[in-house]
This record gives C-alpha cells, structure tokens and sequence, in this order.
C-alpha cells in the first residue's frame, strides 16, 4: 500500500500546485489582461493530470478501504484550490496511523 500512497501524493501535489497556478495566475491574467495563454496551457494540462489522480485515489481508496465519502473528499481536491494539500495530509495522517496500528499487532 505504500506504493499507492505515493503514487496518490505525489499526483496530489502535482495537481495542487497546478490548480494554484491556473486560478491564482492564468485566470487574472486571462480576465485582468486578457491574454489566455496561461489557461490555455495549465488548463489542458490540469485536466490530463486530474484524470490520472482520479485513477491514484481510487486506487489508494481501494486498497486501503476508504470510505466513499473519504473517496469523494479525494477527489474533490482536485477541483478546489488548496484543497488537495489538506486532505493529502489528511489521508497520510491517516494511513500511516492505521500501518502503525497494524504493525503493534
């Protein structure tokens, strides 16, 4: 599982870091300046890497036995800016708890 865990982090990050660019730079630069080059870059490419994190949380919910509403609070990240760093923490936090809760077994 903690191969699952990476994978979901590290998508986590990723598409974090590019919503925070897409709201926080492309969208005032695209209505503010009106130059839609930022948007029409990250966007696409925010899109492509939300799908691959949809498929590294799923897979992550699964193995680990999320619930759905913590499957749907993962997903969810990925479209609120900032978000996706919380409920990342959130899920290791969780995870890596309940690894050492196994391992005192």
């Amino acid at each position: 599982m903690s191969g699952a865990l990476a994978r979901y982090r590290v998508m986590a990050y990723t598409v974090g870091v590019f919503l925070l660019v897409l709201v926080l730079v492309g969208v005032p630069l695209q209505y503010g300046a009106n130059d839609p080059k930022v948007v029409a870059i990250v966007g696409p490419i925010h899109g492509f890497l939300y799908i691959i994190y949809l498929v590294a949380a799923f897979d992550l919910a699964r193995r680990a036995r999320l619930s759905f509403w913590q499957l749907v609070a993962m997903f969810a990240a990925g479209l609120l800016p900032f978000l996706a760093f919380f409920i990342e923490h959130r899920v290791t936090k969780l995870l890596r708890a309940h690894g050492a809760e196994l391992a005192r077994r």
